[in-house]
């Protein structure tokens, strides 16, 4: 049987999952496969809107066959089934017959599939919005079935609502005078001169209708922002405060620019740290480190603890820090390496830095490494100056590594002193560091004692015992 053929028999039956679980998921006497999966089919009810789902059933993504027959199907399930499985030719960009032994044509359906379930929540989005306007819509319009994902997208991206009711809304959403930043599921950190820092931390129903708040109810539109986190039908909220707090920073200065629904500030940023997620209101990432070293370098005091978190990997003492990727290089490029150090226990084993950028990104090693007594591996790559004396009193050390840092040119004499070092790298240095000639006397008999070897190319090796 044709795929339309078994979708306008399911759609003229009715639409109960075990219906649809049956005739798409379920193998059929010619194929050993269904349609869809039990988790896409799944995923696809949910993303309708209409889907009514009864209170106390669980999690979703743990929900069985028996489970889901409770759940009562939207109606524009079918819909998107049909857009999945049958796209129309406009949202499926592929010249030539749609053949299933074609493999040009099956990886095109695969990676068509693929970014429908990437981008099923964008269609929530859309048809909730199609679900309000539709009645201003033209008339051929108005049956869901006659459009394609793009359709409605268009319609998404272009309505324009008929002067009439743009004028009894603005009437409901007219400006409204902002009665502050205050929210209970919002704690205001910081008021100063330009920038107001709120940070939410309530895992629950409070601190998710502040998400919501701050957010403007992802009302973009009309001002508000087009985060995820304040979308009131959509559970994103809960994956990112599981994993840390979120925090919200408006201007002190709204310029005349406010949001229609909430009168807040038109120009705001959200901040997750766990997820290196730095936005602004159209939901783009913003240059962290520009921002505070600039426009909001009064709030770079109030980061410094959420930048120094998750440093060091607890069961290993170990420090891996990679610029720009990771909040520890950014917390570098804002606070500097001293202010590293200052943060990090004395007890780590194994230090790692990495400047992956093309930015100048060079500090000297602060005196203050001494400190890490059980210290036995140090890699800085392309982001250190210097190197300070006090490294002889980090008698563990077996490897120092530093390579590719083209402003080092000396290192100190006292490196010899470690007894335990049995590596050392300044590949990719300062030619005069690479050839040896930065390398102090006493260092380089050491490294070059009968049964040891010496690289050109700055590897050293120190045999142990």
């Amino acid at each position: 049987m044709k795929i339309t053929s078994i979708l306008r028999k399911v759609i003229l039956e009715n639409s109960r999952f075990n219906v649809l679980f049956d005739k798409l998921v379920k193998p059929s006497e010619k194929s050993k496969e269904g349609l869809l999966s039990f988790e896409t089919l799944k995923a696809i009810i949910f993303a309708d809107p209409t889907t009514a789902i009864p209170e106390g059933l669980g999690d979703i993504d743990e929900l069985t066959v028996e489970d889901m027959d409770k759940v009562k199907v939207g109606k524009y399930t079918q819909w998107l089934i049909k857009n999945f499985v049958s796209p129309k030719a406009s949202d499926f960009e592929f010249e030539g017959e749609r053949d299933s032994k074609n493999p040009s044509y099956k990886k095109a359906k695969k990676r068509f599939e693929e970014l429908f379930m990437e981008d099923l929540f964008k269609q929530t989005e859309r048809l909730q919005f199609y679900e309000k306007v539709k009645q201003y819509l033209p008339q051929e319009q108005r049956d869901i079935n006659k459009l394609g994902i793009r359709d409605l997208f268009q319609i998404f991206s272009t309505f324009e609502l008929p002067e009439k009711k743009k004028k009894e809304q603005e009437k409901k959403l007219a400006k409204k005078t902002r009665e502050g930043f205050k929210h209970a599921g919002g704690e205001i950190l910081f008021e100063g001169d330009k920038w107001v820092l709120i940070k939410i931390s309530d895992k629950g129903p409070t601190g998710k209708d502040a998400a919501i708040y701050y957010g403007g109810y992802k009302d973009f539109k009309n001002g508000e922002s087009d985060w995820c986190t304040s979308a009131p039908g959509l559970s994103y909220f809960d994956g990112y405060i599981k994993k840390g707090p979120l925090y919200v920073i408006f201007p002190q200065d709204d310029k005349g620019e406010v949001g229609k629904r909430t009168g807040l500030p038109k120009e705001r940023y959200q901040f997750h740290f766990q997820d290196s997620q730095f936005m602004d209101r159209e939901d783009h990432q913003i240059n962290l480190v520009d921002m505070l070293n600039g426009p909001m370098e009064e709030l770079k005091p109030y980061f410094k603890q959420e930048f120094a978190k998750g440093l060091v990997s607890a069961s290993s003492n170990k420090v891996n820090i990679e610029y720009p990727r990771d909040s520890g290089g950014k917390f570098i490029a804002l606070y500097g390496m001293t202010e590293l150090f200052n943060t990090l226990p004395d007890d780590i084993l194994n230090l790692t830095i990495k400047n992956n950028s093309q930015e100048n990104f060079s500090h000297p090693i602060p005196d203050s490494i001494s400190r890490f007594k059980n210290l036995k591996i140090i890699m800085l790559q392309n982001c250190i100056s210097s190197v300070p004396s006090s490294i002889s009193e980090c008698q563990s050390l077996t490897m120092i590594s530093l390579p590719n840092n083209k402003e080092l040119k000396t290192v100190p004499e006292s490196i010899a002193n470690l007894q335990n070092l049995s590596f050392f790298n300044v590949k990719g240095c300062s030619q005069e560091l690479v050839s040896g000639n930065g390398i102090p006397k006493k260092l380089r008999e050491k490294l070059s004692d009968e049964g040891n070897t010496e690289s050109e190319k700055g590897f050293f090796y120190i045999m142990p015992d």
